[in-house]
């Protein structure tokens, strides 16, 4: 079943938020919750990238560590990272060791501290809060023409290793699109 469906306490979810018990509380308190600040969005754009490819429970299960490796996401901080730096997150099993993906978080925070007014003013100008309200998890998109232009503009100004399908996730993860399914208890909670 793809559609909103109840859970052991009552509410009707997004199926996926029922899929493990970790989801529930991400499910029901955070994704969907706009994030409107630099932080709290490159801490989730840096998490998105590290998921390519990879299960997003594997992320949410190893968020604590990734938080503690690149020092809470600062993006000062991080900006600031070395060879050593690379080195000793290369040799940290308790996040995804992906040379790329770690270079790309580097990066990525040097390019946020460089743009113009901020990464949640850039992020936030495409929202789309006139979003559908999808019934049937297989009709929500991977991407969409907002998020396209966002990867576009974002990799203009440097950032690497996200495209149109992992900028949306982002999208929806952040509350700049509302795709908790119709019935689901959290659709239209941040509105």
């Amino acid at each position: 079943m793809s559609t909103a469906i109840r859970g052991e306490d009552g509410l009707a979810r997004c199926p996926w938020g029922l899929s493990a018990p970790d989801y529930i509380a991400y499910h029901d308190e955070e994704w969907g919750r706009p994030v409107r600040d630099d932080a709290g969005l490159y801490e989730r754009l840096c998490l998105e990238a590290f998921q390519s490819g990879l299960s997003w429970l594997t992320i949410l299960r190893k968020r604590e560590a990734f938080r503690a490796a690149f020092h809470g996401f600062d993006m000062e901080k991080v900006a600031a990272f070395d060879d050593a730096d690379v080195a000793r997150l290369m040799g940290d099993a308790g996040i995804v060791r992906n040379r790329a993906k770690i270079d790309a978080a580097i990066g990525n925070a040097r390019a946020a501290l460089d743009l113009p007014g901020g990464l949640a003013a850039t992020v936030w100008r495409y929202a789309d809060p006139g979003a559908p309200a999808y019934a049937d998890m297989g009709d929500v998109p991977a991407s969409t023409e907002g998020s396209k232009a966002l990867a576009k503009e974002l990799k203009r100004h440097g950032f690497r290793f996200l495209g149109p399908t992992t900028v949306y996730a982002l999208m929806e993860a952040c509350g700049l699109v509302d795709d908790h399914l119709a019935g689901c208890h959290r659709r239209g909670a941040y509105a």
